[in-house]
């Protein structure tokens, strides 16, 4: 990999590589999780297609990453267990909030994500051509996400402001945590 110069205790190529396969896994299983508690409580509404249509997107990208995960032998992330229940309360409890703030959430973690998928483009440069080409499809996708949920009126949830910092926050924590256990 090419780029700035690696310096004692930085993590070599290869542990760079699994640690992004690592935490993508986890974050497309995590992105799946908060579909499934949002359609666990909005299963019925109006928003319920939209969820869905984005939920069957993070669907193919975990699967993506799954394969990925076996190719290369990396180990998952141990935390796996939390974002099994993380991932369905946060998508359940701004549910109950109601669908634009279930919108809220998809634009928090979709700008998190957005940021996150750019930085490892940036990081791999042409030294990984396939996984950076999936990392870049997935990219497209996760931003199509966001743009939809802020046409449905995701920044006239309650609090917005503060639901979406509050998520975003979670967000970089779980990938920072997940890029490392």
């Amino acid at each position: 990999m090419s780029g700035p110069r690696r310096l004692p205790g930085d993590p070599s190529r290869a542990e760079t590589i699994a640690r992004i396969v690592r935490v993508d896994h986890a974050g497309e299983y995590g992105a799946k999780r908060i579909y499934d508690g949002q359609l666990a409580v909005l299963g019925r509404s109006a928003a319920a297609p939209v969820i869905r249509r984005m939920a069957e997107q993070e669907k193919r990208h975990l699967a993506a990453f799954e394969r990925i995960v076996v190719e290369r032998r990396v180990r998952p992330t141990l935390l796996s267990p939390l974002w099994h229940v993380a991932g369905f309360a946060l998508g359940a409890a701004t549910a109950l909030l109601g669908e634009r703030a279930a919108m809220a959430c998809t634009v928090a973690v979709e700008e998190v994500i957005d940021e996150h998928y750019q930085a490892q483009l940036d990081t791999l440069e042409d030294s990984e051509p396939e996984l950076s080409a999936a990392i870049a499809e997935f990219r497209g996708h996760e931003i199509e996400h966001r743009d939809t949920a802020l046409a449905h009126e995701a920044q006239e949830a309650p609090g917005y402001p503060l639901l979406s910092a509050a998520i975003k926050t979670g967000s970089r924590l779980a990938i920072w945590l997940s890029t490392r256990l």
